[in-house]
């Protein structure tokens, strides 16, 4: 069973992450955006699903912010659950994602 889905409307692009968002995932997690780099896509990333992250998965995210272009370039991180939110506000991500 995948751990990433995709679902695409429009311009929106959203990446959805059920359970471990970990190393395990990371050719599926790249796969999934690397195509549309340079395209006018929004992008957003849905942690309801998700129950861990790592430091590989803020890695990961990014490679996806520096893939897809510019500084310009906003990703949405959506349904964060607080203890995932933990981490991106010790990380700082929260200055660098935009949490809704």
């Amino acid at each position: 069973m995948s751990n990433v889905s995709i679902n695409q409307q429009g311009s929106q692009m959203t990446i959805s992450i059920s359970g471990r968002f970990d190393f395990n995932i990371l050719q599926e997690f790249r796969d999934s955006y690397s195509s549309l780099a340079g395209s006018d896509s929004q992008f957003a990333v849905d942690l309801a699903e998700t129950e861990y992250i790592d430091s590989s998965a803020l890695g990961m995210l990014l490679n996806m912010k520096n893939h897809l272009g510019s500084e310009d370039c906003t990703i949405e991180i959506r349904n964060c659950q607080p203890n995932l939110m933990k981490i991106f506000t010790i990380t700082h991500f929260d200055k660098k994602f935009k949490f809704v």
